[in-house]
């Protein structure tokens, strides 16, 4: 048997259908919707009053500097990606892929996208500058709400120009490191903050006086809207409108604003916020109800590790039943069961706690967490088929095939096993897996973008393919694991295909 080389990859991850293409193109970058407006250009306002030592420094970026595209956080030895993948390709191209890549979607698809947004790699054709790929593949981890992914990758790169330190700035909204923002604003003319930014901040520094004095200044010129006024004021002085009546919520929410009604005492619900925002609620000053559902809405696209999730089910005793409670107490009951290896309570618990995880759709983060331990564990029948499945869905996905229980599905444990040729099926799904592995060819336009060193674009492409086929064309399916495997990528290929058999992820 012929041995296809395959590429592991770091926790971090994870005529071409033109139709799905141009669909998948049309979609809007969410993360611009609910960036704040928070730095303009220099010339726009007032220079603000540096404050003192500040790091990291922000400094111009000339405009003969190389382009920001080419920074990343892992490089070829990680990704087993060339660092030529954007080269040979239009950067306009890509960043309107990049912009088009759908959140919801198969956790192995999430995590190559999030490694192809995290590739060190050599910047496109006619880059600028202005790094406009780099923009997007921040905004993309952002929409995957991967922050700490997003501040890390800005940094490396330095956030020196205003787009870059607008969401920067953002990030740290989110993530509760908002003093050291502003401090680099207060002291970066480049990126030169808006009236409401620069009063946040100095009323973060203690400057209550100097932020109240701005906030007076602007409102008479006309320069601070009639909202943002009334927030603004409650901000600087919240005992003064105790008595008042809570303020609408906004029109359109940012992580500033978001910010601010937090420190007034009236926070804004972040269920029905994009995904970023609810890293504000993982916080320990965050009730546990809130805790739960951001650890299981951010679990399901990996912008949070298995142990938050497992530390967040954990960290309270369930007072009421139903629905989220529900779902606590029988991971803790599982938790304990695994815990004491006791094979009697593991088969007690394991068919709810896996109901409840499918519920949340946090199954791989779950299998992650308990899938190898489980297969130590002495069980029967079905409870022994679905320790099996929840293994496969595990990093150690190849290992659990080889020991699989008996009666545990052929296909499944072939296809981890990297040859699902080798046994006889007739259901669609199985069959597109199945030609990709027995020797399809990915379909000429692919091929081609490959050969003309556009392996990022294809790979992109190959991506909406996957997306398109797995929730019904069973071709798409087969074109984009072949492209997958044709480039060495073995591992995406099984994954996605065993997510693909065994979550319910049709709808």
């Amino acid at each position: 048997m012929t041995q296809t080389r395959r590429y592991i990859f770091a926790p971090v991850f994870c005529a071409v259908a033109a139709g799905a293409a141009a669909q998948d193109i049309g979609a809007p970058l969410s993360a611009i919707d609910w960036l704040s407006q928070s730095v303009e250009p220099a010339s726009a306002v007032e220079p603000p009053v540096a404050r003192g030592i500040v790091t990291p420094p922000v400094t111009m970026t000339p405009l003969d500097q190389p382009s920001k595209d080419r920074v990343g956080l892992l490089p070829a030895s990680v990704t087993g990606l060339p660092p030529s993948i954007w080269a040979g390709s239009d950067e306009e191209t890509l960043v309107a892929l990049v912009q088009s890549k759908r959140v919801e979607t198969l956790p192995a698809i999430q995590d190559f996208l999030k490694v192809l947004m995290l590739a060190e790699a050599d910047p496109p054709a006619g880059a600028g500058p202005d790094g406009a790929l780099f923009l997007a593949r921040v905004d993309k981890l952002l929409d995957l709400g991967a922050l700490d992914q997003a501040q890390a990758l800005i940094e490396e790169a330095s956030p020196d120009t205003a787009p870059l330190f607008r969401r920067w700035f953002d990030v740290a909204l989110l993530t509760g490191t908002e003093d050291d923002a502003c401090d680099v604003m207060a002291d970066a003319p480049a990126v030169a903050p808006t009236y409401a930014a620069r009063i946040f901040c100095l009323a973060r520094s203690g400057d209550w006086n100097t932020a109240a004095l701005t906030l007076n200044t602007h409102r008479v010129l006309g320069d601070i809207g009639p909202a943002e006024e009334a927030l603004l004021s409650r901000f600087l002085d919240p005992e003064l409108y105790e008595d008042e009546p809570a303020l609408d919520p906004p029109d359109r929410i940012s992580p500033l604003v978001f910010r601010m009604h937090e420190a007034i005492g009236e926070p804004l619900i972040t269920a029905n916020q994009p995904l970023a925002f609810a890293h504000a609620d993982l916080r320990s000053t965050a009730p546990w109800k809130a805790q739960i559902e951001a650890a299981e809405r951010l679990a399901r696209v990996g912008a949070v590790s298995e142990n938050v999730l497992q530390r967040v089910y954990t960290g309270g005793t369930p007072a009421a039943s139903g629905g989220i409670w529900d779902r606590a107490k029988a991971v803790q009951a599982f938790d304990a069961a695994l815990r004491a290896r006791s094979s009697k309570d593991v088969t007690d618990t394991l068919a709810p706690v896996w109901t409840a995880i499918e519920t949340a759709r946090a199954e791989v983060a779950f299998a992650k967490l308990y899938g190898p331990a489980l297969q130590d564990i002495t069980l029967t029948g079905g409870d022994a088929d679905l320790a099996f499945r929840i293994g496969l869905l595990s990093p150690d996905y190849e290992e659990v095939a080889l020991s699989a229980p008996d009666g545990a599905d052929a296909f499944l444990t072939a296809l981890a096993r990297g040859v699902p040729q080798e046994v006889r099926v007739t259901n669609s799904r199985e069959l597109a897996i199945q030609a990709a592995f027995n020797g399809a060819q990915p379909p000429p336009a692919l091929r081609a973008l490959v050969d003309e060193g556009k392996l990022g674009e294809a790979l992109l492409r190959a991506i909406t393919l996957f997306n398109a086929g797995y929730r019904g064309d069973a071709r798409s399916v087969t074109d984009a694991l072949a492209l997958f495997r044709s480039v060495g990528l073995e591992d995406v290929a099984r994954r996605a295909s065993l997510q693909m058999l065994i979550l319910d992820r049709a709808t």
